[in-house]
């Protein structure tokens, strides 16, 4: 087992705000998605509002267990001496946005 030394407090806070800007992401994401199936008049049964809301709120909760692990395995990887793992936790949630972004635009020019 590699002895774990504690890292220089910059980087654990630099770790943690990145954490905090995550956690800020997924509430932000809950609360689009909760605002879409509230608000969006998208169509007469209202479907692409809901579709909307669940994805971005299934995006929320993804970006909160994402973050957290991401957290967690970081300051592993620096207190051990290592590389910081790579994510696909920004990859996940800008092309999400990007496509929930495009289906409301096209649901709005086409209604």
């Amino acid at each position: 087992m590699i002895p774990e030394e504690e890292p220089d407090y910059r980087f654990t806070l630099a770790n943690e705000r990145t954490y905090l800007a995550y956690l800020r992401t997924s509430l932000a994401c809950y609360a689009g998605g909760l605002s879409a199936v509230q608000f969006l008049d998208l169509g007469p049964d209202r479907w692409p509002a809901r579709i909307i809301g669940i994805v971005l709120v299934l995006t929320g909760l993804v970006t909160t267990a994402g973050a957290f692990r991401r957290w967690q395995a970081n300051l592993t990887a620096m207190r051990q001496g290592g590389r910081l793992p790579v994510t696909r936790l920004p990859l996940m949630l800008g092309a999400t946005i990007v496509v929930v972004g495009l289906v409301g635009l096209l649901f709005s020019l086409w209604r």
